[in-house]
């Protein structure tokens, strides 16, 4: 089974802002996470958008904030052309200034699900800070490539944060919440990636805490702190999102799905799933294929 992640070669290219036209691209997008931070802004059509479980309606004018190490998805219902700003960036590269400042790689990665952090905004909520003026710049500089254009790009975003940041703290944002020491951030961390690339198999909580060097009770505690649900959870919520990519890219039946993504047998997959989307497999791979 192939791993949800998603390679960025942030390294070389810290930051990409292009237009996403679903009639020229692939869509609809199959579920992936990666380390670097994303976020869309909808020019055209009504897109539904999945992150971490939780789902969002996003329509022209609004956008959403993806963080680090986040599983989403895009999908749209057919048929109907959506276009959408598309804004990558590695979060190590921005350093705001001011130590009252959290750093954006930490803060952007657990925080948004930890404390139920809003991830989508419109215009009314940057009332001093042109959205789609934002959007337009940041491509344009991308596409022209002039002089400094990642400099100008990193300096608009830092801006763009910072409006985040204030609406955020109005929601109960504090630096003092960030309180995961850093050894155990990335043991974690590492966690999600062994999760991804071994979820066809039985994974049992207690030997991921053993990887970590933590007794069960601690690690439980620590990853619900960083990512807001159980490791079990994680686990299953795993399985679906590579449940969705099958049933949207291929045409595999539901006993060769339900085998490759480690679920007992195709009963048990089917009632998972209608928990959680509310629908069936086939209902979900009727409304949303490619």
């Amino acid at each position: 089974m192939n791993s949800l992640f998603e390679y960025g070669d942030i390294l070389n290219s810290p930051v990409e802002a292009f237009l996403f036209d679903t009639d020229k691209h692939t869509f609809p997008v199959e579920a992936h996470w990666h380390y670097y931070i994303e976020i869309l802004y909808m020019i055209e059509g009504t897109a539904h958008v999945t992150c971490n479980q939780e789902n969002y309606i996003l329509h022209p004018g609004e956008m959403i904030f993806l963080p680090p190490q986040a599983v989403h998805a895009i999908y749209g219902a057919k048929p109907q052309t959506l276009k959408y700003v598309v804004l990558k960036f590695d979060g190590n590269r921005l350093q705001l200034l001011g130590s009252y400042l959290p750093k954006i790689s930490s803060v952007f990665c657990s925080t948004t699900k930890t404390l139920q952090l809003p991830i989508t905004f419109s215009q009314k909520d940057f009332s001093d800070f042109a959205l789609e003026n934002f959007f337009e710049q940041c491509v344009k500089e991308m596409k022209d490539r002039q002089y400094g254009y990642d400099t100008y790009i990193f300096s608009a975003i830092s801006q763009l944060l910072v409006h985040m940041l204030r609406i955020w703290r109005l929601h109960g944002y504090s630096q003092e919440n960030d309180t995961v020491e850093k050894n155990e951030d990335f043991s974690i961390h590492d966690v999600l990636m062994y999760i991804d690339t071994h979820s066809q198999e039985n994974i049992r909580v207690e030997n991921l805490a053993k990887m970590c060097n933590m007794s069960y009770s601690y690690f439980a505690k620590t990853f619900h702190k960083l990512y807001g649900q159980s490791c079990k959870e994680y686990i299953e919520f795993v399985r679906l999102s590579k449940v969705e990519n099958l049933l949207l890219f291929t045409n595999y039946d539901l006993n060769y799905i339900s085998n490759e993504t480690g679920f007992a047998d195709c009963s048990h997959l089917i009632r998972v799933f209608k928990r959680k989307y509310h629908i069936t497999p086939k209902q979900f791979r009727m409304r949303y294929s490619s």
